[in-house]
């Protein structure tokens, strides 16, 4: 008893240290925010000159200081997270964060008798903060200096002597936890031992309950993890690693990273690709939270082309053909095929030179077939359809070989082209004869199974054509799928935007305006919404994170690869949970994508979201999927297995719902249901009215997310689905950090005690 009260004596004295610290450091934002206030004022009354020069500057003084008051105002879980105790370093070099660069202990840090001195603290932090006289209270999390607090190990711990994971929230300290890096040596901090506070900041993070937004790992992120985070931006960093490795979130905070890094290189902004909207619902949050925000567009695949939001899914044997790369050649035919819809004019009249000028159909025929040829976009190929139109026409007049003067023919046909285009009668042939196509309307056309037949014929078979037709009749902006998605985009490529006269900018009365008022939103914008508007300011982009990479098709790739033809990636992924059931293929495409840029690859090998019993379940399936594929190692137990509920016919409805509602009383956190693409609608209905902590979601769609506990509703649906089905279904059963639940039919051939044959040994 005593014991314990010791032990709680010195929790409460190392929370009360912190607090004081975490005061200091509210103090210090608070004399920030007051700086931050005044050089808004002052640029305002800068803009009352009225020069253009102090609009300008007082424009560029009012950006700067908005977001940084903005950033400042933030009240932040966890603003002060971490803290190192530091040995003396071999120099006394500071760096501009204020913290000592050094790496490497001094030599005489350590005492013969393995005593030491701290010769460093710092704390790490969502953002630096200096105090008055430039010393460090918070090191931002992503500076140089803050890099040992991720890195240090017992096995190589550097300068660092105690890691302490500090719990807080908003100005209240909750806790400390820390891990002792060097247990052989005693330390000394002002004179006293240093103490230690507890043994698990990792698994403590680990096992707190989920919602339905993803948490950063800042406080939490791991050796290997902080090596592809910090790694350098050039060429395509290539990451992968199994269900639970934090590549979602290394992802994330790798794009926060960069911004901090080099802000002026990244200024043409950051794209971050995600497979399904519900992750990047999932995800969305976190950018703000690491301090980054506006320079970085997370987009679903779904939504890459502006206007577009795929909702539909289609069928996997659709889904194999249109995610195919064989779907470009059936692109380029139909961009050029759909010049003949409507109704088309079968010859061309006009009267110049006081004659009557006719071309016939054939004429026409060839003309367009000339003009056709190459590979420059349909629409960009008007103009060049315009001047052979008027080239037959002019050489039926048979004035170019009457005169001889070379001055004289270019006047006289000057004339004739003014003569001929300035007619109504042939602009409108011009608009029927060669309309001005888009993406949409190619595709809607597409939709007419012969007319398919035709454009695809040696490239898909009748049965793959008739399929694909019928999928586009549902085509209207709100039925896309996220495959259709990626045709449109590349019809947009093969069709090309017609160049349009300038317009002279009007007038906007703001500009004349001295005031904050034109500067100033009425609302903030949400990230959604910040990353709608910079996919609409952007094609192209300084660097592109795809996350779930192994899950774009062929067709997806060259989507994505056109918004980053000059940037810097990283690629995330794991093979192992790849839906798209021709790998090999993906691949080419991603190749292609990427260009000959230099790769750089890591692998994330710690599962830091399954404990072990569900890991070593979800084990026997990438067995069967991948033979001699290596799950990452699971870092918890629970001690909890997995459990097995088998059902009779007609059952499953009121089983699903029971079940879920039995973990709704296990768990603080979400529960999700993950159920064959098929049953999205049915499993929506079965959970109705059991609150918004339960979810049902497609197995198509669990990609990314996890849940406190997992309901997979038969195994073998999901496998069955697709021929990456076993794939599909590995992801399922990955999905919980603490309570699984595996619900099996009849399909899935259970033995006695529930197990579902694809699950048992």
């Amino acid at each position: 008893m005593a014991a314990q009260q010791a032990v709680d004596s010195v929790r409460d004295r190392e929370i009360a240290v912190e607090q004081e610290h975490l005061n200091r450091v509210y103090r210090r934002l608070e004399e920030k925010i007051h700086e931050a206030e005044f050089l808004m004022h002052d640029a305002a009354r800068r803009g009352q000159v009225g020069t253009p020069g102090a609009l300008a500057e007082r424009d560029a003084q009012v950006f700067r200081a908005g977001i940084h008051l903005n950033r400042l105002n933030s009240e932040f879980e966890d603003f002060l997270f971490g803290r190192i105790d530091l040995l003396h370093g071999k120099d006394g070099k500071k760096g501009p964060d204020g913290a000592y660069t050094s790496v490497e202990p001094a030599d005489d840090a350590v005492r013969d008798d393995n005593t030491a001195d701290i010769g460093e603290t710092l704390h790490i932090g969502r953002l630096g903060v200096l105090d008055a006289d430039y010393a460090p209270l918070v090191i931002d999390w992503r500076a140089p200096a803050a890099a040992p607090f991720y890195r240090a190990t017992p096995v190589d711990p550097g300068r660092v002597v105690r890691r302490r994971v500090i719990r807080s929230k908003g100005r209240k300290v909750l806790g400390v936890e820390d891990d002792l890096m060097r247990p052989e040596l005693t330390a000394s901090l002002d004179g006293a031992e240093l103490p230690v506070i507890g043994d698990g900041a990792l698994m403590a993070a680990l096992g707190r309950a989920r919602s339905h937004s993803m948490r950063d790992i800042v406080s939490s992120i791991q050796a290997e993890q902080d090596l592809v985070i910090r790694a350098p931006a050039a060429s395509v960093t290539y990451v992968e690693g199994g269900p639970g490795t934090g590549k979602t979130a290394v992802a994330l905070h790798r794009a926060a990273y960069l911004l901090y890094q080099d802000r002026r290189r990244y200024a043409g902004g950051i794209l971050i690709v995600s497979p399904t909207p519900l992750l990047v619902a999932y995800t969305e949050g976190v950018l703000p939270s690491l301090g980054e925000e506006g320079q970085v567009a997370i987009r679903a695949l779904g939504s890459l082309v502006d206007g577009v939001q795929a909702t539909a899914y289609d069928e996997p044997a659709v889904a194999r053909v249109k995610g195919s790369s064989r779907m470009l050649k059936v692109l380029r035919k139909a961009a050029r095929g759909a010049l003949e819809l409507g109704e088309q004019p079968g010859r061309l009249r006009v009267v110049a030179f006081g004659r009557r000028l006719e071309l016939d159909a054939e004429e026409l025929r060839r003309i367009r077939m000339g003009a056709l040829g190459g590979t420059a976009p349909v629409n960009l190929l008007r103009p060049r359809a315009r001047r052979l139109l008027l080239d037959a026409l002019y050489a039926k007049t048979g004035a170019a070989a009457r005169e001889a003067d070379p001055e004289l023919a270019a006047e006289l046909r000057s004339s004739f082209d003014e003569d001929v285009t300035s007619e109504d009668s042939f602009g409108e042939f011009l608009d029927a004869w060669w309309p001005e196509l888009t993406p949409r309307r190619v595709l809607a056309a597409m939709a007419d199974e012969r007319r398919l037949g035709r454009w695809s014929r040696r490239v898909l078979n009748p049965g793959e054509a008739r399929r694909v037709a019928r999928s586009l009749r549902r085509g209207t902006p709100e039925t896309y799928s996220v495959h259709d998605v990626a045709l449109l985009d590349e019809l947009q490529a093969l069709l090309g935007a017609p160049a349009r006269p300038r317009r002279k900018r009007e007038a906007d009365p703001l500009d004349q305006l001295t005031g904050l008022e034109e500067l100033m939103p009425v609302r903030e914008e949400s990230q959604r919404e910040r990353a709608e508007r910079l996919a609409q300011e952007r094609t192209e982009y300084a660097h592109v994170i795809v996350d779930e990479a192994q899950d774009l098709t062929p067709m997806q790739w060259r989507m994505v690869g056109r918004r980053g033809r000059t940037a810097t990636w990283t690629v995330v992924g794991d093979p192992a949970q790849s839906s798209w059931s021709v790998p090999d293929e993906a691949v080419e495409a991603r190749d292609e994508a990427l260009g000959r840029r230099p790769r750089r690859r890591f692998t994330l090998t710690v599962n830091y979201r399954n404990p072990a019993e569900i890991a070593e379940l979800a084990g026997k399936v990438l067995a069967l999927a991948m033979p001699g594929a290596e799950s990452p190692r699971a870092v918890r137990s629970t001690g909890v297995e997995p459990r097995f509920v088998p059902l009779a016919d007609g059952e499953l409805a009121h089983v699903v719902r029971e079940e879920a509602r039995r973990l709704l009383d296990r768990v603080d956190g979400t529960v999700g249901v993950v159920v064959a693409m098929d049953r999205r609608e049915q499993a929506a209905r079965w959970l109705a009215g059991l609150g918004d902590r339960v979810v049902a979601l497609g197995s198509l769609e669990a990609k990314g997310l996890e849940y406190d506990a997992t309901v997979v509703v038969s195994p073998a649906e999901i496998a069955d689905e697709s021929p990456a089905g076993l794939r599909v279904l590995y992801v399922a059963l990955t999905r919980a950090t603490q309570q699984l639940t595996v619900i099996s039919g009849p399909r899935d051939e259970p033995d006695a005690d529930g197990v579902p044959d694809l699950l048992r040994d």
